[in-house]
């Protein structure tokens, strides 16, 4: 089962300046910053899926600035996501056609063509067929009935780019194309699989998944399984559920993408840290939130209302940095360390809070968090590139460079999460 992080030029300056809170000096954006895979010694996932809808072109707003997109298309992926190199070179690079970005049009941007020619141009490995995401599911739904508004529509679509794009990438070399299941019940994703083996296809993209909880997943999965030969690969697209992986692998899942692990280190109000336990699961610990008090909107507002000081709250912010600090040093305790940290928060909670009840709760459950991860200190014991340069800092909630290294973190840990699952259930067989 193949860990693959679906990239959106996520990389970090390797030489940041965390006392000071600067880049390093000439640093130049994307030239100087590292990818996760160029960050660790071996790579944190099992490859890397590139969306189109992420790169962006005339007809969809993407991710990239107009110079990256040019250049991904002049030099293509492995060059671009620099992974060209002896190491890297065998990596997958997988594609899709970013299809949230048009949900809501009538008709995808994109014809098969369109995509064929953008993965062979982009020398891409694997590459999806043009899918028209269905977000209904109706589980009682049976055979292809049940279909409400335009999902037949949608279905039809996708399936008939997916007979279009298997002829139109059948001279491509070194290239594995997937077909993209789409309905809005198990039977109707089931049909849409058996139809895309029946064409050719003997790998399977399952799209529609974001939305859907983990029984959902499972009556998904085991009608499209039933439908299929044993040797007919399935990849899961965009898997949300990412922690909850083990349950899933019975179905026969050769692949899946998500950018859950990063993307949990500073968008999870409380799962940012990421540690492994015993047998085959994950823990977690939240990050501590020391924002930067003259940029952070909430501690600004209550400075234009004449509730706090901005010098005041510099001067906490800077007590809870130094505390922490202290703390990883061995040199400060822990309850001064708490003390600090929660000195500067009483401050950034009531700037944010409506009600007293509201701040009362925020403080005290952020105290009882705070005290958790300081308690443990899971950093000191991680072995990863990450928590042995940067120490505590990794658990500060703060700037793009901690909380994405903390994401780098978090692939670390979750790519070897995956490898343990296959290797323990390889074992059980």
């Amino acid at each position: 089962m193949k860990f693959i992080y679906a990239d959106s030029l996520d990389q970090i300056d390797p030489d940041y300046d965390f006392v000071r809170d600067m880049n390093a000096p000439g640093r130049k954006p994307y030239w100087s910053d590292a990818y996760p895979h160029e960050f660790f010694p071996k790579p944190p996932y099992d490859g890397v899926l590139v969306s189109r809808g992420i790169v962006g072109d005339s007809r969809v707003k993407g991710k990239y600035s107009d110079a990256h997109a040019m250049r991904f298309r002049r030099e293509g992926a492995r060059a671009f996501l620099r992974m060209d190199t002896p190491h890297l070179k065998s990596l997958p690079i997988y594609g899709d056609c970013g299809a949230f970005t048009y949900v809501k049009e009538k008709v995808p941007p994109y014809s098969a063509d369109d995509m064929a020619r953008f993965y062979a141009e982009g020398k891409f490995t694997h590459g999806c067929s043009v899918d028209h995401i269905i977000f209904g599911f109706r589980p009682e739904a049976t055979g292809l009935s049940g279909a409400e508004g335009d999902e037949r529509d949608r279905f039809d679509i996708t399936l008939e780019n997916a007979r279009v794009f298997l002829r139109a990438t059948k001279g491509m070399r070194d290239f594995t194309p997937l077909g993209a299941i789409q309905g809005w019940s198990p039977d109707s994703m089931a049909e849409s699989a058996r139809q895309l083996e029946k064409m050719g296809y003997d790998y399977l993209a399952v799209g529609g998944m974001v939305p859907l909880a983990a029984g959902e997943i499972h009556l998904a999965l085991r009608a499209i399984r039933s439908k299929l030969k044993p040797n007919t690969r399935l990849h899961i697209l965009g898997f949300a559920k990412a922690e909850q992986i083990s349950e899933f692998y019975d179905y026969g899942i050769e692949s899946f993408d998500t950018t859950s692990p990063l993307y949990r280190a500073f968008m999870d109000a409380k799962s940012n840290y990421y540690v492994p336990t015993d047998g085959i699961g994950l823990d977690y610990y939240t990050a501590i939130r020391v924002p930067l008090a003259i940029e952070d909107p909430a501690l600004l507002r209550a400075s234009l209302r004449g509730e706090l000081r901005q010098e005041d709250a510099a001067k906490a912010e800077q007590r809870a940095l130094s505390a922490l600090r202290s703390f990883d040093a061995g040199k400060l305790e822990l309850e001064s360390t708490i003390e600090a940290v929660m000195s500067y928060q009483r401050m950034y909670q009531a700037a944010k809070a409506k009600t007293e009840k509201a701040l009362t709760k925020a403080i005290a459950e952020t105290e009882l968090r705070l005290r958790k991860s300081l308690e443990a200190a899971p950093w000191k014991n991680c072995t990863c590139r990450v928590c042995k340069e940067v120490g505590i800092e990794v658990m500060i909630f703060r700037s793009s460079n901690r909380n994405k290294r903390r994401g780098f973190h978090n692939l670390h840990v979750y790519s070897e999460h995956v490898a343990r699952i296959s290797t323990k259930i390889q074992e059980r067989k």
